[in-house]
């Protein structure tokens, strides 16, 4: 009777789920995708009110404005900004520049202070590099439109430095691609200053409206269609746009509104379809697996209930003998819905928790001895390290305290403060090896050319590469990769900080990348010394000075090898050293930008 009842039930049940799942099938691939979109557009709409009313609120304060995109993002996944009435972004003077206009070019801007947005021509990937380039007093020439009092420059050239900037899409529009002529191209309102940098304001911290290509460039168009095309001049409604890029679905939604002042400003809302995309193309392949796998497991349940009741109480017998033997290998199987079957999944569970504590229980173990030998050596290095600089400061004091050699007051003096700033550089190394070490810090990955970062690099090492009287070649490729830029510029610079202390006067320190496949291999050599080969793995513990070219009297805390060690382990790349002909090669991999 209660196997009938099972059986019954069995079938009813999955019928019941069939349907349910075809339902549910249809209805998310055919209906889902358009409804998702339609109700998205509905709720940032609603929002866009709230918005507006929060934004007039703020009153023009750029932080409070900040935090109100930030929240709308959050709530609605979907990029904001408030656009004036030409265009460009509104209290975006945190990502600007301005320029003191020379007297005499134009009646209306001469010796006139005007800002211009930077967001139109670099990214924040490029700061850095542009930082340079747009120094205080550098002249430059803008090239571009007028519009009333206002100047919306399509190239910015830098003088000094024959760099230009373009705003692409504007530039486009006035003097067309390079291989066309495009009627546009001498435009009446076309206007030409020049000038001097006063200031310029690069983003503090993050802030994620420039951090989306995608957003900044529509917003760059939709300024090009409202200034040269007029296209949204009469805009009186709300109007919403679909596009597509990279095989990503967009909505971008455009609301006028007016300012206290009465001029007409723009909310500009741009949101991703490609969660639901995403999601559909997921459902539709994970239903065909999910049909056909209830299709044979419909035909192997007809097998489930001609097994012996008494088959999985042999089962639970046998395994329950080897858990109380601490064996937990063996797993019950599971043929039954019913009591015993509940047992069966118990039993496994028991098994499974028993094993994974006793196994956690070991290597909790295992990694407190292995903590505890790390505080030994640790602390043992500290003091070592820390006991030659307080010999020397205790001597200082006590020469001083005596009268001996009161000439020679400002030589101790120095002498002290030279080795409070070793301990203050040991303490600093102590504790970002610490941060690596603790298994808890989580590596953000970048994108960025190599080749810029070494340049950089060098650049700012060059007063101790001259010192030296040293020679560098580089031999760079210009190669995108992924990683966390910050942390391997502090690899970078420890491998050629290291080259330079080691390398002999007059000798050189080679640099180059070299692609293979989808990594790039960076290489720092220095001629004219070598590390013994017992050392060379040893080198990347922390305070080791088995060579003697790594003795303390050259400078360094002896950790700066052990930091780049666990940051390149944290990217998860391959790193080395070896011995060359003449000398020593340091190398790191890292995988490319593809």
């Amino acid at each position: 009777m209660k196997k009938g009842i099972v059986l019954k039930l069995f079938l009813l049940t999955t019928a019941l789920c069939t349907l349910i799942l075809v339902t549910i099938f249809i209805g998310q691939t055919l209906f889902f995708k358009q409804y998702y979109a339609n109700r998205k557009v509905d709720d940032i709409q609603t929002n866009m009110e709230s918005f507006e009313k929060e934004y007039v609120q703020a009153e023009g304060d750029a932080q409070r404005i900040k935090e109100l995109e930030q929240n709308f993002y959050q709530e609605n996944t979907a990029w904001i900004t408030m656009l004036d009435n030409v265009g460009n972004i509104k209290y975006a003077n945190d990502f600007s520049v301005e320029i003191q206009l020379d007297p005499n070019q134009n009646e209306v801007f001469s010796n006139r202070i005007i800002q211009i947005p930077l967001y139109n021509f670099i990214n924040l990937e490029d700061i850095q590099r542009m930082k340079f380039y747009l120094e205080e007093g550098n002249r430059i020439i803008i090239d571009g439109l007028q519009r009333d009092d206002t100047v919306i420059p399509a190239i910015l050239t830098l003088e000094n430095n024959k760099v230009a900037l373009e705003n692409r899409h504007l530039s486009e529009k006035l003097y067309g691609k390079p291989d066309t002529v495009d009627p546009l191209r001498k435009k009446s309102s076309q206007l030409y200053l020049a000038g001097s940098v006063k200031k310029v304001q690069f983003p503090e911290g993050f802030n994620f409206i420039y951090t989306n290509h995608v957003f900044i460039d529509k917003i760059k168009q939709f300024q090009v269609e409202l200034i040269l095309d007029e296209k949204y001049n009469d805009l009186a409604f709300t109007e919403i746009i679909d596009f597509e890029q990279n095989d990503i679905k967009y909505k971008i939604v455009i609301k006028p509104t007016k300012d206290v002042n009465g001029k007409i400003n723009y909310i500009f809302v741009m949101t991703s379809l490609q969660p639901v995309d995403e999601a559909v193309m997921m459902i539709k392949d994970y239903y065909i697996y999910l049909i056909i796998f209830v299709l044979v497991l419909i035909v192997l349940v007809s097998l489930y209930y001609s097994k012996r009741i008494s088959k999985p109480l042999l089962e639970i017998n046998k395994s329950t003998k080897k858990i109380a033997d601490l064996d937990f290998s063996e797993m019950i199987p599971i043929t039954t819905k019913d009591e015993i079957g509940d047992l069966s999944q118990n039993i496994n569970k028991l098994s499974k928790t028993l094993h994974l504590h006793i196994n956690q229980l070991q290597a909790d173990i295992e990694k407190e001895k292995q903590l505890e030998n790390t505080r030994k050596e640790f602390i043992a290095g500290v003091s070592h390290e820390l006991k030659t600089p307080l010999s020397i400061m205790k001597s200082c004091i006590s020469i001083l305290e005596d009268g001996v050699a009161s000439n020679k007051k400002d030589y101790y003096f120095k002498a002290m403060a030279k080795e409070v700033d070793k301990m203050d550089m040991l303490i600093i190394d102590m504790l970002e090896l610490a941060k690596f070490e603790s298994g808890t810090y989580k590596m953000e990955m970048d994108n960025f050319y190599i080749n810029e970062v070494i340049e950089y690099i060098c650049e700012q090492l060059d007063s101790n590469i001259r010192e030296k009287q040293l020679r560098v070649h580089k031999q760079l490729t210009n190669i995108k990769v992924v990683a966390n830029q910050h942390r391997i510029e502090q690899v970078i610079t420890n491998f050629i900080t290291n080259a330079i202390r080691y390398t002999p006067e007059n000798e050189r320190i080679i640099i180059s990348t070299i692609e293979e496949n989808e990594r790039v291999k960076v290489c720092i050599e220095n001629k004219g010394a070598h590390i013994a080969s017992q050392h060379l793995e040893k080198i990347w513990d922390r305070f080791y000075r088995g060579d003697t070219s790594r003795q303390r009297s050259k400078g360094g805390t002896g950790l700066g090898l052990a930091i780049s060690k666990n940051i390149l382990e944290l990217h998860g790349v391959q790193y080395g050293v070896l011995n060359t002909e003449d000398g020593v090669l340091f190398f790191f991999y890292l995988n490319k930008n593809v």
